[in-house]
């Protein structure tokens, strides 16, 4: 055998793939002939499967995600066309369930499971001669005590430049149905004195930031505190982002979470809503006076980043229902709030709600809804540009001071006005310099809610000089001598903490 590649394309050059990593650890005698290739998804196809090609592989290994699935279908099509003879094997959650809504036809098999020992075996029957007739192989979930563990394969330059992915557990013990974690039979622990181990090698390689793929991290209270205790005894700046349920805080995790330090912690908190109801219609399971003593405390007794999801779509849901939680979600915290529209993935129950809340989704990556029974088709894309403004203005936390001058006395109400107005002027929602957009919000807030054009002005100016170093706006300039200057101001914090220091100085 020549030679085997595993790819995929990332969302972003600075994402690393865990999932190539540890077919890569577990390839045994063919660990010598293999080779990791990655690419993302703003490369050109072409170019990447040139690329691909120059290393001449017997066999290629794609990881396919939601984000990616369009462009691995090209990927596959071109290879096929131009080298036939290279045998494409597909995996990863996009290739894991049917049905497929991406054309995968010409890929030669498809792994839907965990492929950690899986392409390994199948590789070393393509190479005997022995490969399985059917294209779809099913392999059963691997053995966490028996795989080899990838993260001695994150390289110098992944450590400098990408985020480290590591993860602890596997699996949800929840059901809600939109969410592809809701399928695993349960949740498996990887042994934690040697995942700790692994931790202390990737940290004296140099990793600052892990970032956890753990569905619910907090579950496991002894996984959890020991994780922590981690990360306390090393000296900081480091970064590490955890996937948190909201109704599960013990108070040892809340004493070891109150300890970090400012920009060290990232806990994305899954809310989707507040409404009981609906979170019921979904089989999410929602302690709301827990949700809200939670909250409170990471708000007020931690210096942890929050990143808390909404979502758009759900079944039965109103738009008032979800003003409702964006409101009551803004009172609460001053975090960013993410603002998702409802994808139906295939393999989850979505669709039981079809028939009867009308619900219509793209078959086009990424999957979302189009309307439903409670949303019109035109509603879901003025909800898409307000997640998208909410993130330029909001949640990017270059106006902390300027946005409660928009929200005044319903968060809700005023952004979807504010969403409706700047569209008017922009007729898109990419490509708006952060300039262009301080001047559409100070506009806003001066000729239609007719704010003090000085005061809104000195808060905007304010906002600009928190970060050390970044020029103002010109139509800020004639407010610059006036303006009352942070008593600190922002030093550059690099990497990944830029969007957290931001929202801290506020």
């Amino acid at each position: 055998m020549n030679s085997i590649v595993l790819t995929t394309l990332n969302s972003r050059f600075s994402h690393t793939s865990i999932g190539l990593r540890y077919l890569y650890a577990n390839m045994q005698d063919l660990q010598e002939i293999t080779h990791i290739q990655e690419y993302s998804i703003n490369d050109n196809v072409q170019s990447i499967a040139e690329g691909i090609l120059d290393s001449s592989p017997d066999i290629l290994g794609i990881g396919v995600y939601i984000w990616n699935a369009t462009q691995v279908h090209e990927l596959i099509t071109i290879i096929k066309n131009v080298s036939p003879k290279t045998v494409i094997v597909l995996g990863g959650p996009e290739a894991s369930y049917t049905p497929f809504r991406v054309d995968f036809s010409k890929a030669d098999f498809i792994l839907q499971g965990e492929g950690d020992v899986a392409f390994y075996n199948l590789c070393k029957e393509v190479q005997n001669n022995a490969a399985p007739t059917e294209q779809i192989i099913r392999p059963v979930m691997a053995d966490l005590s028996k795989i080899a563990r990838p993260y001695v394969y994150y390289t110098d330059d992944d450590i400098a430049n990408r985020y480290i992915y590591v993860e602890a557990s596997r699996g949800c013990p929840f059901l809600c149905e939109f969410c592809l974690s809701s399928i695993d039979e349960k949740v498996r622990n990887f042994e934690l004195d040697t995942l700790l181990e692994d931790f202390e090698m990737l940290w004296q390689k140099g990793v600052r930031n892990y970032k956890f793929i753990d569905r619910t991290f907090n579950l496991n209270m002894r996984f959890a505190n020991k994780i922590l205790d981690f990360f306390l005894s090393k000296e900081p700046p480091y970064f590490a982002h955890f996937e948190v349920i909201p109704d599960h805080f013990p108070d040892s995790i809340k004493e070891k979470i109150a300890k970090f330090p400012a920009g060290s912690l990232q806990l994305e908190v899954g809310i989707q809503t507040l409404n009981l109801e609906i979170a019921e219609g979904i089989n999410r399971p929602l302690k709301l006076n827990k949700i809200r003593e939670n909250i409170n405390f990471l708000e007020n007794d931690t210096k942890a980043h929050m990143h808390l999801d909404l979502l758009v779509g759900l079944p039965g849901e109103s738009l008032e229902s979800f003003g409702k939680n964006l409101n009551e979600l803004t009172s609460m915290t001053d975090a960013e709030i993410q603002i998702g529209i409802l994808k139906k993935l295939s393999g989850t129950t979505l669709s039981r709600h079809d028939e009867i809340h009308g619900m219509v989704y793209s078959n086009i990556p990424p999957y979302d809804i189009l309307q439903n029974n409670n949303l019109e088709f035109k509603e879901i894309q003025k909800m898409k540009r307000f997640s998208r403004f909410w993130d330029l203005t909001y949640n990017s936390g270059n106006f902390v001071l300027v946005m409660p001058l928009l929200f005044q006395d319903d968060v809700f109400k005023n952004f979807y006005a504010f969403s409706e107005w700047i569209y008017t002027q922009t007729a898109s929602t990419w490509k708006i310099s952060l300039d262009r957009l301080a001047k559409l919000l100070y506009e806003y807030l001066t000729q239609v809610h007719h704010l003090n054009a000085e005061e809104t002005a000195l808060l905007m100016v304010r906002d600009f000089t928190k970060i050390e170093g970044r020029k103002l706006p010109v139509f800020l300039r004639a407010y610059e001598r006036a303006q009352i200057r942070l008593s600190q101001q922002v030093e550059g914090t690099g990497g990944q903490n830029k969007r957290q220091a931001r929202h801290e100085s506020g």
